[in-house]
């Protein structure tokens, strides 16, 4: 928990269109990333990863779409510690306000198995590539350390000092496997920020194969890092990344228990998702928090008294802070109260008899997991009751 009175800003790095593009079904043109990257702008973030220029015309095409459009996030690019990538992407997207993010191997695992290279070569790697980077002009420039949360101590620290010495600006720690729980990642972020300077920029990406990159991502940052890498709805490889809307979500609600802030503009949150979705064709999961298609919706009848009552009895989230809507649903589990409630809209007596006659017909006959919105039940009962059937209720 923060002893500090002054909160400790988070910078938000954005990776939907790099990581979580890259993952199968997720592929958009050129023109489709930069609408996205628009959206996700207007949300605040610091940084928007393009994607991989070197590797995709496409990826090329929307960098330099990007840099031109871009006023508010700057840029980060993919690429390969090879210096034909890191000339490719400031071909693409210049050298103003442009991260050139370089992937390095973290562990003697890819070492040997992916990359077929010795620890000194990769080091090698590395420190030409910073250099060409820093010939061609580049002053924003992070080390990107894939499967660090399995890479040896001293082999991680090497590419620490590398980095500080070549003057790169962040290092970037990816828990690429998901291998890790969140006392295990906050002991490596806080061993790793003991071997860089305050000044250097400490950011970390995690993956969800646990379902735990939002939690450690949130123990990462107790543990020093400056930076999360995130996507929005949490889209990336495999089970995906640490989901940019929970983060902003927990940091909003739990600012006085972490001390932590960031400039995400919460209410915007839900729009700029269902600009990706339609860009990538997703489907929105019934159960997912934020960003569900019923996160904010309940059909259950102690749970519809409650909330009738005052909806914070079990809606500790409010839907507005990020961008949704509340809804209740009568179906199976709904109780005799949400008849009643919708009674009252109409001024028409809710008597026993009358509800009973109503639970029968709208909920008890009902079966699986069928439902309806409470506006189609109202405008149902208004054209029961001669009433004009006007707004739904929400």
């Amino acid at each position: 928990m923060s002893t500090t009175s002054e909160p400790r800003r988070i910078s938000v790095f954005d990776t939907t269109l790099r990581d979580g593009e890259q993952a199968p079904g997720n592929a958009m043109t050129a023109e489709q990333k930069l609408e996205v990257a628009l959206a996700i702008e207007s949300l605040g973030v610091d940084v928007i990863e393009t994607g991989f220029p070197a590797a995709s015309h496409t990826d090329f095409k929307a960098t330099r779409m990007m840099s031109e459009r871009l006023k508010g996030a700057r840029l980060a690019s993919f690429c390969r510690s090879v210096p034909k990538d890191v000339e490719v992407a400031v071909e693409a997207g210049g050298t103003e306000r442009h991260q050139i993010q370089l992937l390095v191997t973290g562990s003697d695992l890819h070492l040997e198995h992916k990359r077929g290279i010795t620890r000194e070569q990769a080091y090698s790697e590395v420190r030409a590539a910073v250099k060409v980077a820093k010939e061609l002009g580049v002053t924003d420039i992070s080390i990107g350390i894939e499967d660090a949360s399995r890479g040896e101590h001293d082999l991680l620290r090497g590419y620490c000092e590398i980095a500080v010495e070549a003057g790169a600006t962040t290092l970037a720690l990816g828990e690429t496997s998901g291998c890790m729980v969140p006392g295990e990642f906050a002991d490596l972020t806080h061993a790793v920020r003991q071997w860089i300077p305050a000044s250097t920029t400490l950011s970390i990406h995690c993956h969800d194969d646990f379902g735990l990159a939002v939690a450690n991502t949130l123990a990462g940052l107790e543990a020093g890092a400056d930076e999360m890498q995130v996507t929005l709805g949490g889209i990336g490889e495999r089970a995906g990344n640490a989901a940019l809307e929970e983060l902003a979500a927990v940091l909003v609600y739990k600012a006085e228990h972490y001390g932590f802030t960031t400039a995400i503009r919460t209410e915007r949150l839900y729009a700029a998702y269902q600009v990706l979705t339609r860009a990538i064709s997703m489907p929105t999961p019934r159960n997912k928090a934020i960003f569900g298609e019923y996160s904010f919706a309940t059909q259950a009848g102690i749970h519809q008294a409650g909330m009738l009552a005052r909806p914070e009895t079990y809606e500790y989230l409010e839907p507005t802070r990020v961008g949704r809507e509340r809804s209740m649903l009568v179906g199976r589990h709904s109780g005799r109260g949400i008849l009643a409630h919708l009674l009252d809209q109409l001024d028409v007596p809710a008597t026993p008899e009358l509800l009973d006659e109503l639970y029968h017909e709208y909920i008890a006959s009902r079966s699986g997991g069928e439902c309806d919105e409470l506006h189609v039940v109202r405008a149902s009962l208004a054209e029961r009751f001669a009433q004009p059937a006007g707004a739904g209720a929400r």
